[in-house]
């Protein structure tokens, strides 16, 4: 093709492509990935600081506290909500264009939430107390973890839920508005309070507070999506539970397994070994952008596909396939530079090259699983307990019986075992899944 030589020909050149049918589209996927990546970079790099900061002002001791209450945090979150959230947004993708029925599909989420969040906190306390105090926490201080774990615990769970209608609308601009500030947010209290009080329980306190300011935010902004002025609805509040009962039990499996680095040191290793898994956990945060990237634009849309619509393997491959691109890219990456992360997080973290490597690998594959559950469960599909657990926990086993989990590397190595299993048994589910529900809707048509 040969280039035009005049600026009429550049013009002519020019008016054919805006007049192409895609082209509107490609700008509009455009315009929303560069909103979305350029908050995501704010939002994670605010973040990663807030992490950094943690990391060095709180001594060691009192890091390896606020990794367990934190690692904690994100597991009591996942009990709590066991699919509410991948029911809901299943729902709302068939109603999320009437006011009305996706008010009321939210407040049967909510209402099921609060329910799961108490049971949730009486099972994981008491666990959390315990290995407060095998690692040395006093009684008044592991109470002041738990008071400062319980209302971050709340405002991150309703949260979840409050971003299912602007998602599903694309409100991608209102969305990452609240999570710039939510996160500027967290990283002033931090400077506020660390530096004159380095304790665990105000580290865990501070990242809470912004987080209700961005839950009443991210009220106002559904209110243009959802009525919530509507009363839970028995019929939604079956649905979802349907899906809950075939999530629960992986959420449970999870909340036993899915830490399983932070578990295993906790009662295997030191307190410093705890501190490493947190420290090297932050160096990871990074991933957090693509993952936030792909909640936000392309599992929304996902779950508004027609089920016979041939796009739905074809996308599902197209992000796979990206994502082992960049896990290749990641990895490298930790090992070319793997001295000038680590002196990130300071001398005390220096040595850990090899088990920097793996955690990046691990989280790296870790970002498909994460991706591939949610296309799934988001159309309404769960693989069956029955196949997934029996297979993770043999895959555990194998893993114990090959590794030594009495070193973090072996440990780190024994969870990028796990989760490799689990992302090729979930792909294979996936696509089978894809491919079932194209051929049932190409018989109801014939």
């Amino acid at each position: 093709m040969l280039l035009p030589t005049s600026p009429h020909q550049a013009k002519g050149v020019f008016q054919r492509l805006t007049a192409h049918p895609k082209y509107s589209k490609v700008m509009d996927w455009g315009r929303l990935a560069s909103i979305t990546g350029s908050a995501q970079m704010v939002v994670q790099g605010v973040s990663f600081a807030s992490g950094i900061l943690v990391i060095r002002l709180l001594p060691t001791k009192e890091y390896a506290l606020y990794t367990l209450a934190n690692t904690m945090l994100g597991t009591v979150i996942v009990l709590a909500d066991g699919g509410i959230t991948n029911g809901v947004m299943s729902q709302g993708g068939r109603v999320w264009q009437d006011r009305t029925r996706m008010g009321a599909v939210l407040a049967t989420g909510l209402e099921l939430r609060r329910k799961f969040a108490v049971v949730s906190l009486l099972v994981a306390v008491p666990v959390l107390v315990y290995l407060l105090r095998h690692h040395g926490a006093s009684w008044p201080m592991a109470a002041l973890l738990v008071a400062a774990l319980v209302p971050a615990f709340f405002t991150a769970l309703s949260g979840g839920l409050l971003e299912v209608a602007p998602r599903l609308h694309q409100d991608i601009v209102a969305l990452q508005k609240t999570q710039v500030a939510v996160n500027f947010g967290r990283l002033a209290v931090v400077c506020a309070t660390l530096f004159a009080f380095p304790w665990a329980a105000v580290a865990i306190a501070g990242a809470g507070l912004p987080q209700v300011w961005g839950n009443r935010r991210l009220r106002r902004i559904s209110l243009a999506y959802a009525d919530w002025h509507q009363p839970p609805d028995p019929a939604v509040r079956r649905e979802i539970l349907g899906i809950v009962k075939r999530l629960l039990p992986d959420a449970i499996y999870y909340c036993l397994s899915g830490q399983i680095t932070v578990w295993l040191i906790s009662l295997a290793g030191s307190t410093a070994a705890v501190a490493q898994v947190g420290a090297l956990g932050r160096l990871t945060v990074g991933l957090s952008l693509f993952g936030a990237m792909i909640s936000t634009l392309i599992t929304p849309r996902f779950a508004r596909l027609p089920s016979d619509s041939p796009l739905l393997l074809t996308r599902y491959f197209q992000l796979l396939g990206g994502l082992v691109v960049l896990g290749l890219c990641i990895v490298g990456g930790a090992w070319l530079f793997a001295d000038q992360l680590l002196w990130i997080l300071g001398k005390n973290y220096a040595n850990l090259h090899t088990e920097l490597v793996l955690n990046m690998a691990a989280g790296s594959i870790g970002l498909m699983y994460g991706a591939s559950f949610a296309l799934c469960t988001f159309r309404g599909w769960a693989i069956n307990p029955l196949i997934f657990i029996p297979i993770s926990i043999l895959s555990i086993a194998t893993g114990i019986a090959f590794f030594d989990v009495s070193t973090l590397k072996g440990i780190i190595t024994l969870n990028l075992f796990v989760v490799t299993i689990q992302v090729i048994m979930l792909v294979t589910y996936g696509t089978l899944k894809m491919r079932q529900a194209r051929r049932a809707m190409q018989l109801v048509a014939i």
